[in-house]
């Protein structure tokens, strides 16, 4: 019986192992697969250690630079970055820093060297305190700390191992020369394998990370109408956000602040490397993503109404889809042209928002002004007997329903032992059973989606005029006028296209 039971408890041990082994080997895959750069980064990181290593290796190194060998091995683990820039940033922080903070402890250790033991024991405590204090208030303006707080603090901790080191060992020189040495062959190897050895650059990044969001928002939006014009309602009782590619599109816009400006920063540390060698626009690139994070919060608000609790009928959306959808198609397109010609590095057709945009936005206020009694009342001179009575059709059942589930669910029906907290569940009840008997309630939803459209559209207005400001800083290649006829042709055919599919999935 207990080898039996032995037996079962092994091989389900060797099956949990085989799982998390193939669990663990699929991951793996998948972060390489997603970006290949990783791997070849981590190659680079494993042959940069065992150049360095050879100091301690090989025998004749080892004479000639003694223990501080273990310097560049340190120097290369944390300085060798994923992009050039960030590299870049942290090499050269750290070789000046080296550099001033070894040529200050030789020169504060031939001062005190010429006076007894005490008195040099004195001014080294001092001088630590000094350069301690000054040197980590410097540390708090915010120059300082966006640029060169690395360089500061590697200025401020070799400052210290070398004078502190200089009381006990007799050659300062030799000690600080070794390792400034052993710092600056390890910044100066993982700087080389940074800039030519399969370089990662944080302006291209940058650059990419941009086309990607602009791209997301698009998806988002086209999604948002599919999804609001659809024949599907909402589950109001499952949180699915984590899990809503709508939601996870613009999620990387809003949360895209810290990334952008680390990108920006590591990318005004490279060189111009592109065959124009224009200067690469950082702070613009800043602009355009606050720009789309104003741009994306709307589109939150936008996929906040596919989640309301009040919802208009399926009757009155489809007064209203055919024009929404090809309003937000339009948009859409925009977004997608914008991305384009940031990937091409080429500025944006002059038409991007005139005859087709704006044909579609006044389709949208004539399906408005042909539905009066949504949105006038029912004193409106507009409406008719008909109207009014296909207006308050829905409402009426809603109302009906509402107050009969009341009635046989009201305190008064219920046992004398009805607890407070039971009494209080009827609230939500009660306020959105008043919240739908308003005259407005079924136009309010859809009048706020059409309203968060129009408000999208505005909004385009300033990431064109980012998207152009970036172009021009950048000197991207002018639009060609060829492209343009052709561009109109695509936009009226898969316009058209559009709507009709969407008709038909209807």
């Amino acid at each position: 019986m207990t080898i039996d039971c032995l037996g079962k408890k092994s091989r389900a041990f060797i099956e949990k192992m085989k799982k998390f082994v193939s669990s663990g080997c699929s991951k793996i895959w998948k972060v390489g697969r997603d970006d290949p750069r990783r791997a070849i980064h981590a190659l680079k990181v494993g042959f940069s250690l065992t150049v360095v290593s050879l100091l301690y290796l090989m025998e004749p190194l080892f004479k000639g630079v003694g223990q501080n060998a273990i310097w560049a091995v340190m120097t290369v683990v944390v300085v060798l970055e994923f992009t050039a820039g960030a590299t870049l940033c942290k090499g050269l922080n750290r070789g000046f820093g080296t550099l001033l903070a070894a040529s200050l402890a030789f020169l504060f250790e031939f001062i005190a060297r010429e006076h007894g033991k005490v008195f040099r024991a004195v001014f080294i405590g001092a001088s630590i305190f000094l350069i301690g204090t000054s040197t980590t208030y410097l540390r708090f303006f915010p120059k300082i700390k966006k640029n060169y707080d690395y360089g500061v603090l590697v200025f401020l901790l070799t400052f210290n191992l070398i004078t502190v080191s200089s009381y006990r060992v007799d050659d300062i020189l030799k000690l600080a020369k070794g390792r400034t040495y052993m710092i600056g062959i390890g910044s100066g190897i993982c700087i080389l394998m940074s800039l030519f050895i399969f370089p990662n650059w944080s302006g291209e990044d940058l650059h990419n990370n941009t086309v990607s969001k602009i791209e997301g928002l698009a998806k988002s939006i086209e999604a948002c109408v599919t999804k609001y014009f659809s024949d599907e309602e909402p589950n109001l009782e499952i949180d699915e956000t984590m899990e809503d590619p709508i939601y996870n599109n613009y999620k990387a816009v809003l949360d895209s602040k810290s990334t952008d400006e680390t990108l920006a920063h590591h990318a005004s540390w490279e060189p111009r490397h592109s065959w124009p060698c224009h200067k690469f626009p950082c702070q613009q690139y800043l602009k355009l993503g606050g720009v789309l994070r104003h741009f994306g919060y709307g589109v939150v608000a936008l996929h906040g109404s596919l989640q309301t609790e009040i919802r208009t009928p399926r009757s009155v959306r489809l007064l209203f889809k055919d024009p929404c959808i090809r309003l937000a198609s339009e948009v859409t397109k925009a977004l997608k042209e914008l991305a384009g010609s940031i990937r091409n590095r080429r500025h944006c057709s002059p038409e991007i928002l005139t005859e087709q945009i704006h044909q579609a936005l006044q389709d949208l206020d004539t399906a408005l002004k042909s539905q009066p009694r949504l949105f006038l009342g029912p004193n409106s001179p507009y409406n008719t007997p008909k109207m009014l009575a296909m207006l308050t059709s829905t409402a009426r059942q809603k109302f009906d329903h509402h107050l009969s589930s009341m009635k046989t669910d009201s305190p008064t029906s219920k046992p004398k032992g009805v607890s407070e907290t039971e009494k209080k569940v009827l609230r939500p009840t009660l306020s959105k059973l008043a919240i739908t008997s308003l005259e407005f309630s079924e136009a309010l939803p859809i009048a706020a989606f059409v309203s968060l459209l129009v408000e999208l559209v505005a909004r385009l207005d300033l990431v064109i005029e980012r998207v152009e400001e970036l172009g021009n800083v950048a000197c991207f290649k002018e639009f060609k006028d060829g492209g343009d006829v052709i561009l109109d042709v695509d936009r009226k055919t898969s316009t058209e296209i559009n709507i009709s599919n969407f008709a038909g999935a209807e």
